[in-house]
């Protein structure tokens, strides 16, 4: 298989370890130093393109790769009022386009376990819910997207909640609570953290936790390679649940 990676930042370096460790081959690695390289004649050397930039030219890279008629499979978070753009794009083009706004297998569970939670919860209302999520400090967008689809998962089945807010905390003794409608979600930057996320119901009388913490970027890099390669030969907008099944 051959990949063009978009954005070659940590994961960009970490996936193409693991591209080249499987015997296929980057053929193309954009950066903000090459980035006239990043043409429809060059991208037709892959089969498929992995997207991992930064949230304000995530957009403007998957539309160059679908008008280049390359599948293409971005993780980059924060630029999701322009995916119904991106999706309309992708159907115009006959294209294929796979979004998640986490690659790895484990927090695809988590997402599965975390719906189902909500829905029991349902008739629970004595429980309320918050959320609090952790990463490296060069992560530019909060909540992260993860944080995002796990609220999402939630207000999906649980209607106490209307919608979500967020608070950057930059001090640990500060102190923050949500709307009652709203699911409260805490991001925290740190050095060196490769992204952990809690999910808290609470009642007067106990407390329930479910957290997913990752211990390094292969995770998430192995299954975005993954998605490239079930991306290739298909049409049409996917995302982790056409893949996994769940």
């Amino acid at each position: 298989m051959y990949i063009a990676l978009i954005g070659f930042g940590k994961m960009g370096k970490t996936i193409k370890q693991l591209v080249e460790a499987a015997g296929d081959q980057v053929v193309l690695a954009i950066d903000l130093e090459n980035r006239h390289e990043f043409t429809a004649e060059n991208l037709k050397r892959a089969d498929v393109a992995i997207e991992f930039s930064r949230p304000e030219t995530a957009f403007e890279n998957i539309k160059t790769c679908l008008e280049a008629g390359i599948p293409v499979v971005s993780g980059t978070t924060g630029w999701l009022n322009d995916f119904e753009t991106a999706k309309s794009i992708c159907e115009a083009k006959d294209g294929a386009l796979f979004y998640a706004s986490n690659y790895s297998i484990g927090v695809n569970i988590f997402f599965a376990v975390n719906r189902y939670l909500a829905k029991l919860m349902e008739t629970q209302t004595q429980y309320d819910v918050r959320m609090e999520e952790v990463h490296h400090t060069q992560k530019l967008d909060h909540p992260s997207g993860t944080a995002i689809t796990l609220a999402q998962g939630i207000l999906n089945n649980f209607t106490k909640k209307k919608n979500w807010e967020t608070h950057l905390q930059t001090g640990e003794n500060e102190q923050f609570k949500a709307n009652a409608e709203r699911i409260g979600i805490i991001s925290k930057r740190v050095e060196n953290v490769p992204g952990t996320h809690v999910v808290t119901w609470e009642s007067d009388i106990d407390t329930l936790e479910i957290s997913h913490t990752a211990h390094s970027r292969e995770g998430f890099a192995a299954g975005a390679i993954a998605a490239a390669r079930w991306l290739v030969g298909k049409k049409g907008c996917f995302g982790m649940e056409d893949m996994l099944g769940f």
